[in-house]
C-alpha cells in the first residue's frame, strides 16, 4: 500500500486546473480534527482507503492534491470542510483611549470567556470557531453589545491562509459544535 508523504500541487492553482480537467479525481473530505493532522488514514469518496504520513507541522491547504499521474489521468485532491469562524474587528479601538481599550477588551474577553470559546488574536482580529449553532454566538454578541468592534462569519477556509500551524489547531482542533458549548 502506498504511503503518501507530500503535497505535489494544489488544485486551485491555474496551472493544476489545466492538468486535472481530464482527469479522473478521487476527492478525500477532511474535518477540521483531521485536517490540522500530518499523519491519518482516510478514505476518498470512492471508498478507498489511503494512509497519508506529511512533514511533521504540515499545513494542508483545501485543493492540495497527494497524487497525480499525468499518463493515467488521474489525481487524488483533500478537501476541507471546517466549521465557519466568528471574526471580530477591534481596529476601530486604535484611535480610543487606553481606558475605552481596556474596557472594551475585557468585556469582549469576558463575553467570549464566559462561553468557554476558544479564540485567536491576530493584530486587530479575534477569530472564534463556531463551537455552537450560529444563532447562539450572534445572541451573545448583541446581548453584549460592545462598543467599537464589529464582527462577521466566514468560512474557515478563508481564514487558514492567516494562521500559523499552533492557531490553526487552536481553531479547529477538536472544534465541534458540541466540544465547547457551556451551559449556566
Amino acid at each position: 500500500m502506498q504511503i503518501f508523504t507530500e503535497v505535489v500541487g494544489n488544485a486551485h492553482a491555474p496551472q493544476w486546473s489545466e492538468k486535472l480537467r481530464d482527469c479522473h479525481i478521487e476527492t478525500i473530505y477532511l474535518d477540521q480534527w483531521t485536517a490540522q493532522k500530518s499523519r491519518f488514514l482516510a478514505t476518498s469518496d470512492h471508498g478507498n482507503e489511503y494512509p497519508i504520513a506529511l512533514k511533521r507541522q504540515s499545513q494542508i491547504a483545501d485543493g492540495d492534491i497527494i497524487y497525480f499521474d499525468p499518463e493515467k489521468k488521474e489525481a487524488i485532491v483533500l478537501r476541507l470542510e471546517l466549521n465557519p469562524v466568528l471574526e471580530i474587528e477591534l481596529d476601530a479601538l486604535k484611535d480610543k483611549s487606553p481606558e475605552e481599550i481596556i474596557r472594551t477588551s475585557v468585556e469582549l474577553g469576558h463575553a467570549i470567556g464566559n462561553q468557554h470559546w476558544p479564540a485567536v488574536v491576530k493584530g486587530t482580529r479575534v477569530y472564534v470557531p463556531l463551537t455552537v449553532d450560529k444563532k447562539v454566538m450572534l445572541s451573545v454578541m448583541e446581548t453584549h453589545h460592545i462598543e467599537g468592534i464589529t464582527y462577521a462569519f466566514h468560512q474557515g477556509q478563508e481564514v487558514i491562509p492567516y494562521m500559523a500551524p499552533h492557531e490553526i489547531r487552536r481553531l479547529f482542533g477538536g472544534a465541534s459544535h458540541e466540544s465547547h458549548s457551556h451551559v449556566h
